[in-house]
C-alpha cells in the first residue's frame, strides 16, 4: 500500500454525523474484490441526481451541485473533515478503497467506527481523532477560507493549520509504523520471508511425511 509519511492537503468539509459505510460507497457496488474502481462512486447517492449502478458512465450522470464533493472549491481534496461516528455501518473495506481512490488520504473526525477505522489503516488510509471542539475549529476555517490547506505529519502525529496551530493525535505504534513504511499485514509477513523458509526447511527434515503429496 502506499506509504504515509506528510501530507499538506486540500480540506474538504463533510458537516454531517454518523455517515454510514453504505453513504461512503452503497452496497450495489460491492460486486467487485478489486481494490479500484469505486472512486467516481464515492458518496454515490449525495454526489448524483440520478441512481448509479457498477459498470455505468458516471461523468455522464446528473451531479448535485449542493453537496460539497461538486463545489469547485473542493476539488482535489486529499483530507476530509467529518463529524463524530464516521464510517458506522457495515465492515465493507471498499469504503476506505473508494475515498483512497477519490484522492482522500486522511479523514479528520471526533470519532471513528471501530471496523472503518481498523480498515482504514490497512489500506493506507489515515484516520485522525481530534477533540470535537478541534473538528468543530476546523469546519469553521475551511468553511472561510477558499483554498484551506492543513499540513499532517504521521511521525510527529500532528496536524497544523495556516496559521500555525497544532493539534496532537494519538496512533498506535505498529499502525504508525506500518504506514509509514507502507506495509499492509501481507506486506509485513514478506519482511519475514527468509525466516519462513528456514523454518519450513526444518520442518521437512523433522517430519517429511507432512509434506508428501
Amino acid at each position: 500500500m502506499q506509504k504515509f509519511e506528510k501530507l499538506t492537503g486540500l480540506v474538504m468539509p463533510l458537516d454531517r454525523g454518523n455517515v454510514d459505510t453504505d453513504s461512503i460507497i452503497p452496497k450495489q457496488y460491492l460486486k467487485s474484490i478489486k481494490r479500484t474502481g469505486f472512486g467516481p462512486a464515492l458518496f454515490d447517492s449525495w454526489r448524483y441526481l440520478d441512481p448509479g449502478e457498477p459498470g455505468m458512465d458516471h461523468s455522464k450522470r446528473r451531479i448535485n451541485p449542493e453537496f460539497v464533493l461538486n463545489h469547485p472549491r473542493y476539488q482535489g481534496a486529499q483530507i476530509l473533515l467529518a463529524r463524530e461516528n464516521f464510517g458506522c455501518g457495515s465492515s465493507r473495506e471498499h469504503a476506505p478503497w473508494a475515498l483512497l481512490e477519490y484522492g482522500i488520504r486522511a479523514v479528520i473526525a471526533p470519532s471513528f467506527a471501530d471496523i472503518f477505522y481498523n480498515n482504514s489503516f490497512k489500506n493506507g488510509l489515515l484516520p485522525i481523532v481530534l477533540e470535537r471542539e478541534a473538528v468543530s475549529r476546523l469546519f469553521s476555517e475551511t468553511e472561510a477560507t477558499p483554498g484551506y490547506r492543513l499540513a499532517v505529519d504521521l511521525a510527529a502525529q500532528t496536524v497544523t493549520t495556516p496559521s500555525g496551530v497544532v493539534f496532537k493525535f494519538e496512533v498506535e505504534a505498529f499502525r504508525k509504523l506500518s504506514l509509514i513504511n507502507g506495509l499492509d499485514e501481507i506486506g509485513q509477513t514478506l519482511q519475514h520471508v527468509e525466516a519462513i523458509k528456514a523454518y519450513e526447511a526444518r520442518r521437512k527434515q523433522a517430519a517429511p511425511w507432512l509434506f508428501q503429496s
